[in-house]
């Protein structure tokens, strides 16, 4: 299959190059910034995302059977810094993508967030549950959703992913390799007791968007996660395990959210999802903490401050 990936450099897209390129399919990815090779791919374009003519452009000079977006500015506090930015590539891009592949009647696969949801409620969230976005993030995939589906209901499916864990190519984007950042500067993370998140790792999400990309008879929004749920203090003391780094070389502080009302009135204190639906569907496999751990490198800019703690 011919697959046309944005946001290839990212932590899922990367993954995504890789499983794909192992089930024999042909991808060309795009990148901003990111100048070194990406496994699996056999082209690669430096694209701004937020150029509607250069997406077209792209888009029809290949003609792809499929479109995985894995594209977005998915840092909550980076969106409401540059909004602008953040509704180019978190809203117009997606919209763009699906009329592209209306016009090309190509396979869309794209992702959106858990972050649609407010976190307030006790039980799984469904796909069809309510959406109550607390921050601008979440609006935005929350429109992009719609757009998605407006544009090309009869081609696309959309996942919400979790929390991601995961090996990205600067060794800065993942969940673990934020908290080895800390570490290594000599900060201590903070860490919630009582926010809870389903994480799973990019590499098994991205087996997930392989396998939509062949089947699309699958459409509509789903949610994709672990099979864990944990709070935020128990992954990071889960990580710091695996690592077999002690609490003086690797501290932690466990905070509640009632006692910072500021920071927690823009997250979500849970976020529990209902994957039964797309993993009856899939071949692909929940996984455990701990498989998602196993595959957890030591981040390259911090592999000499591990070495030190042997």
């Amino acid at each position: 299959m011919n697959i046309f990936l944005t946001g290839a450099s990212g932590l899922v897209g990367s993954a995504f190059a890789r499983a794909a390129a192992r089930r024999g399919h042909q991808i060309v990815g795009t990148v901003g910034a990111h100048t070194g090779k990406i496994e699996g791919l056999t082209g690669q374009h430096t694209l701004d995302l937020a150029q509607a003519g250069s997406v077209t452009s792209a888009v029809l000079d290949q003609f792809p059977q499929a479109i995985v977006n894995c594209a977005a500015i998915s840092v909550p506090e980076q969106c409401e810094s540059d909004p602008a930015r953040a509704q180019a590539l978190n809203v117009e891009l997606p919209a763009l993508l699906a009329r592209l592949a209306h016009h090309v009647s190509a396979r869309l696969v794209h992702l959106s967030s858990e972050q649609v949801f407010d976190g307030t409620v006790a039980l799984p969230y469904a796909a069809d549950d309510p959406v109550a976005p607390i921050n601008l993030y979440g609006r935005q995939k929350m429109e992009s959703e719609r757009l998605v589906q407006q544009h090309a209901p009869t081609l696309a499916v959309t996942v919400r992913p979790p929390l991601l864990m995961g090996n990205s190519l600067t060794g800065r984007r993942s969940n673990h390799e934020r908290l080895f950042a800390d570490w290594a500067a000599g900060r201590t993370p903070r860490l919630f007791t009582d926010e809870f998140r389903q994480a799973c790792t990019a590499e098994n999400l991205a087996e997930v968007l392989v396998e939509l990309c062949e089947r699309d008879n699958v459409r509509g929004v789903y949610h994709w996660a672990g099979s864990e749920l944990l709070s935020r203090y128990e992954l990071g003391r889960r990580i710091r395990e695996q690592f077999k780094l002690s609490p003086t070389q690797a501290p932690l502080e466990a905070v509640t959210r009632p006692a910072v009302p500021e920071v927690a009135r823009k997250r979500q204190a849970c976020l529990a999802l209902n994957i039964t639906p797309l993993a009856a569907q899939l071949k692909t496999r929940p996984q455990s903490v701990a498989e998602q751990l196993a595959e957890l490198n030591v981040p390259v800019p911090c592999r000499e401050w591990y070495l030190r703690q042997a």
